[in-house]
């Protein structure tokens, strides 16, 4: 099936030539995710329906997927127009490519799929869409860019939430970026770190020898310390040049004052016991918890550290 006709291609370069104005919030967003769009494919072989799916014109869109052209045209880098609408959050256009069979699962030549582009941008709309339409939260090759990294390293918690709620895998490791909870504690994003350790992600899996604890400690954030601390942090898991995570923390710190403090005045019996049955339980269990037939307090306490 041709790609669309000349006409419409022509009309293409020239919008391209003059970019129709975009909403604040839109701007902001291709901003925050430069480095994403210039990976991806060369602007001039955009086709009409790229331009109208990265602009939200879903009456554009629809007009040119009823002129014939193919949902699934890519650029020579093989972005596809459903890249473009979840890169540019518009819940809409991505609605309407999925209706016309866009494929949830495209990837670029350098494995970026419309999963990962709505966690650099913060879409759970555009996310979630994908997620019912059998979106995969795992990448086909473990050096391919993962979504619930992405998600971890920008900060966005609803997508890591929705992500794990369908299932990805909170300790889903990267050769060169290692886990989730290490990606979200090398950018200092204790929220993800938060969420992660809730949903049984494993506290002490890093990268390589670097445990997340040593990463927290690096970025020098108590917050993210305590965390870990309260999910059963090892303070004794030693990294590649054999140092503790209190060696690593800058001298008199909020940080090396935590780990100090901690380290005499060891866990509690409760919080062994509740780090214990959590362990016990699994983490695919945890979710269930509200289920037994337990008192909301006990409940309570096995859910939070």
């Amino acid at each position: 099936m041709p790609e669309g006709p000349s006409g419409a291609a022509e009309g293409s370069r020239k919008r391209a030539a003059e970019p129709a104005e975009q909403p604040q919030h839109v701007r902001g967003r291709k901003r925050a995710c430069w480095g994403i769009l210039t990976s991806q494919g060369s602007w001039a072989d955009r086709s009409p329906l790229h331009e109208a799916a990265s602009q939200g014109r879903l009456l554009v869109l629809h007009t040119l997927l009823g002129q014939g052209y193919n949902v699934d045209t890519v650029t020579i880098n093989h972005v596809t127009p459903l890249h473009e609408a979840c890169l540019s959050g518009h819940v809409a256009c991505v609605k309407a490519l999925i209706s016309a069979g866009a494929n949830v699962n495209a990837a670029t030549i350098d494995g970026v799929t419309p999963l990962y582009n709505c966690c650099a941008s913060g879409s759970v709309g555009c996310m979630e869409l994908l997620l019912q339409n059998g979106a995969h939260t795992r990448t086909a090759h473990t050096h391919f860019p993962s979504a619930l990294h992405e998600a971890c390293k920008r900060g966005h918690g609803q997508c890591v939430e929705s992500l794990l709620s369908h299932g990805a895998d909170p300790d889903y490791e990267v050769s060169h970026l290692g886990s989730p909870l290490y990606m979200s504690c090398v950018n200092r994003q204790t929220a993800c770190s938060q969420i992660l350790l809730h949903r049984g992600a494993s506290v002490n899996v890093g990268r390589g020898g670097d445990s997340p604890l040593h990463a927290a400690v690096r970025q020098d954030s108590a917050d993210q310390v305590a965390a870990l601390l309260d999910y059963g942090a090892d303070v004794n898991v030693r990294d590649g040049n054999n140092l503790r995570p209190v060696e690593l923390a800058p001298p008199g710190g909020k940080t090396q004052q935590l780990l100090l403090a901690f380290e005499v005045s060891p866990r509690t019996l409760c919080q062994l016991c509740r780090l214990q049955i959590r362990n016990l339980l699994g983490r695919s269990r945890l979710k269930q918890l509200t289920l037994l037939p337990l008192p909301p307090l006990l409940t309570h306490y096995l859910e939070h550290p």
